[in-house]
């Protein structure tokens, strides 16, 4: 399926920022890469051409920038430089790429679902649980939870309030009542080839929504599922034909 690609500039990213989008009407999603952080890389895996059924029916719009996971996240550095460039990448979104998606949408209130595979999923769930009044939905498949394991563990509030398996537990009060009114986390994960690691955080962060009513969804495959684009494909599909009101 063809899309629409674009440079965005971004004060916060100091840079022009990689884009894609696909479809002409539906649910705007926005769309986090994995550990590649590239904007072509749902096009690149076939996951476009496998979600074109709902795209070309006017059920989803999808939204694919790049991200600096990378500089944040997955490379060597100095911690405080790779929390400074996530901050950098949550500005761009909000600022910037919120902005795009609901101007591009003719809607000025529109909300968000969130999506993404692997680093993507914590991205996915990040933003859903920080933003819940405009991220109102996020679909978080082999994520990871604990992001301190990729800062060398550097404690700082940033650090923080960037890792759900910290910040989720303690939510109380005003700040865990607008994540429960506004937002629903839906959480898959499969107990195949390679997503260990995966898996436990998966199942503790449910356990820490359960705990706290925090409206969710765990959805756990089986041995033969593995952390790859041919279950994500599946456990997209499923979801997203769920979210739009088509199956089962």
């Amino acid at each position: 399926m063809e899309g629409k690609y674009e440079r965005i500039p971004s004060d916060a990213m100091g840079r022009d920022v990689h884009l894609w989008r696909f479809g002409w009407w539906g649910l705007p999603i926005l769309v986090f890469p994995s550990a590649a952080g590239f904007a072509h890389e749902w096009q690149k895996e076939g996951m476009i051409d496998t979600l074109s059924p709902l795209l070309r029916a006017g059920k989803i719009k999808l939204y694919c920038p790049e991200s600096n996971v990378a500089e944040a996240f997955t490379k060597a550095g100095d911690p405080r430089a790779k929390v400074a460039a996530h901050a950098r990448y949550e500005r761009f979104i909000l600022d910037t790429m919120v902005p795009y998606i609901r101007r591009d949408c003719n809607l000025p209130d529109v909300r968000i679902g969130t999506v993404g595979c692997s680093l993507g999923g914590l991205y996915a769930a990040l933003f859903a649980l920080k933003f819940p009044e405009v991220f109102d939905w996020a679909l978080c498949m082999s994520g990871r939870y604990e992001t301190s394991q990729f800062l060398g563990g550097h404690d700082s509030a940033d650090v923080y309030f960037n890792n759900p398996l910290a910040f989720v537990p303690n939510l109380r009060g005003a700040a865990l009542e607008r994540v429960r009114r506004n937002t629903h986390l839906t959480m898959v994960c499969g107990t195949g080839q390679w997503e260990e690691g995966c898996i436990e955080e998966t199942i503790a962060l449910c356990d820490h929504f359960q705990e706290k009513g925090i409206p969710h969804h765990r959805d756990i495959w089986g041995r033969e599922s593995a952390h790859h684009w041919s279950w994500w494909k599946k456990q997209c599909v499923h979801h997203l034909l769920r979210r739009v009101g088509v199956g089962g």
